[in-house]
């Protein structure tokens, strides 16, 4: 039986008057790739973030690897590819002097397995990060999170600006890291990456969490969360 790589349980972060997570609780197994779903705005990026320990919860408690995120929170972040969402770096550094820095932070020479990524994923090392376009910048925070080959991927709406063909290669680079023993979340609202790529899902609203017994669920489902969002 594979164990578990994520366990939360009863995990809440309040915001005072804005929505926050309220009593979020799932596990993910090792090798999965987990979907996470919801609309902007429903606490996707809240619960990952407390996940890892950048946001203090209010109450609850997580185990990520084995650890708890609270007193071996750095240790964890040295076993998680990490992505946020925002692919904010310096405008006036090079996208090779990122990437090299990223593993620098670490401890660890990953100009191997980087060389490799910027090789799949098309990027030009040699820019500034002012002179790239969105899905550049996130491709350049891919291989960050990617090159360490971490136990565990943690991606916030990863996809976000990389056109068709980079989408593919994306995937295609995360299941191989998962036959390689990885396991990985994927925070998104793109209905049909879920279907195709993950093997489990579950889908966040209005801050409270519902558990899928399947990761493949209908457009009218699925639209019916973001219109009662808007009511």
């Amino acid at each position: 039986m594979k164990e578990n790589v994520i366990e939360i349980s009863h995990l809440t972060k309040n915001y005072g008057k804005n929505r926050g997570i309220i009593d979020v609780s799932l596990e993910v197994k090792q090798g999965d790739i987990f979907g996470f779903i919801g609309p902007n705005g429903a606490g996707k990026s809240t619960t990952i973030r407390s996940m890892l320990g950048f946001l203090k919860p209010n109450a609850g408690s997580v185990s990520i690897l084995g650890m708890d995120s609270v007193r071996d929170h750095e240790q964890i972040l040295k076993e998680v590819g990490y992505m946020p969402s925002e692919a904010w770096f310096y405008d006036s550094m090079r996208v090779g002097d990122v990437i090299k820095y990223a593993a620098d932070v670490r401890g660890i020479d990953c100009s191997s397995e980087a060389e490799m990524l910027c090789e799949r994923l098309k990027v030009d090392t040699k820019k500034k990060i002012k002179q790239l376009s969105l899905g550049n910048r996130k491709k350049v925070s891919i291989v960050c999170a990617m090159q360490h080959k971490p136990k565990l991927f943690v991606f916030d709406e990863p996809t976000g600006g990389l056109d068709p063909l980079m989408q593919k290669k994306f995937f295609e680079l995360i299941n191989e890291y998962v036959e390689q023993g990885a396991t990985c979340l994927l925070s998104t609202h793109v209905l049909s990456e879920v279907d195709k790529y993950c093997k489990t899902a579950a889908i966040m609203r209005e801050g409270r969490l519902s558990m899928l017994d399947t990761p493949h669920i209908d457009d009218e489902t699925f639209l019916s969360f973001y219109e009662d969002e808007e009511e």
